[in-house]
């Protein structure tokens, strides 16, 4: 195969890796901040 290919290939597989690691951890982290403002603070979890 090409470098140049397999450099392509590994590069956008890292930004996949990372992206869904990032979305693993950002989403239950807004969800459990958003309840805890809602319990302790009475804002609704929708603003």
């Amino acid at each position: 195969m090409n470098v140049g290919l397999i450099i392509i290939a590994f590069v956008g597989g890292l930004v996949g890796v990372l992206s869904t690691l990032y979305l693993l951890f950002s989403f239950p982290a807004v969800l459990i901040w958003k309840v805890y403002r809602r319990i302790t603070k009475g804002i609704p979890m929708t603003k």
